[in-house]
């Protein structure tokens, strides 16, 4: 008795530990040449829980600030946990993390100037995107490579970025999630807005009540931007305010999941 009941413990702690070892494996990564950068870019790369057992084709979301999207330990502030998220959702979605560049972060997330902070040198880091990191990833994963199954998703500064992205490559990023955007840059993002071609992507905006004075109005006025851009009876944009909302990781990853699915429906 005392054999079997010592047995049984043992299979026990087997499985934790396989367990444990199967959830901090539900990322990987790998670094890329960024060369209109000039550095190396480390990535972040979840697949869907069926990805090794299907021979499906998924859409893909590439996301921002990929230290802070997986793991509290890299993370800034808290993680969004992302992988935890989209196995709960059991969701048919690829994610590709793109690491910032720390120092240079406000340089590749920001697609104009700032007269206070500088920046400005999004259009760098997105043709790494699209010229380089999105060929690389077409060709070693399984994506359905079309607009409409292409995301691109950040918050704060990666929210604006989103918002630029898939106006400046409509062919490349069919939605966009904008959490938290930092509208409040520059004012040449609403001018920009204003004069693209009418948009045909998905876009979820969402910030809270409880960040800057303006984060809300800032948001408001962009969506009604894109209300005048397009025909609001298709549906293309959602406008979430979350009461008591603060800027943070917190948040952003409560609200991830339901922006995925609006996303991907």
């Amino acid at each position: 008795m005392k054999v079997f009941f010592s047995i049984q413990l043992i299979f026990i702690a087997f499985l934790l530990v396989s367990q444990k070892a199967v959830a901090q494996n539900r990322y990987t990564t790998f670094e890329l040449e960024a060369p209109q950068l000039k550095t190396t870019k480390k990535i972040w790369v979840y697949l869907p829980l069926d990805y090794d057992q299907s021979s499906k084709k998924y859409p893909v979301i590439y996301m921002h600030d990929a230290q802070n999207l997986f793991d509290a330990k890299t993370s800034y502030a808290g993680e969004w946990k992302v992988d935890e998220t989209l196995d709960s959702l059991k969701a048919n979605v690829i994610v590709i993390g793109i690491e910032h560049g720390n120092d240079k972060r406000m340089e590749e997330l920001t697609p104009f100037k700032n007269e206070k902070y500088g920046g400005g040198n999004a259009d760098a880091y997105l043709d790494f995107i699209v010229s380089t990191l999105k060929p690389h990833v077409d060709a070693n994963y399984r994506t359905k490579t079309k607009a409409k199954h292409t995301t691109i998703f950040g918050s704060s500064l990666g929210g604006l970025v989103s918002f630029y992205s898939v106006l400046k490559y409509p062919e490349i990023f069919g939605n966009a999630g904008i959490f938290s955007p930092s509208f409040w840059f520059t004012a040449d993002i609403y001018e920009y807005a204003k004069n693209a071609e009418k948009s045909k992507a998905k876009l979820y905006f969402l910030c809270g009540d409880s960040e800057s004075a303006d984060m809300v109005a800032d948001m408001q006025r962009m969506t009604k931007i894109m209300s005048e851009n397009r025909c609001d009876c298709k549906h293309l944009t959602k406008e979430v305010v979350v009461k008591d909302g603060k800027h943070n990781e917190k948040m952003w990853s409560e609200q991830f999941g339901k922006a995925v699915l609006w996303i991907l429906k």
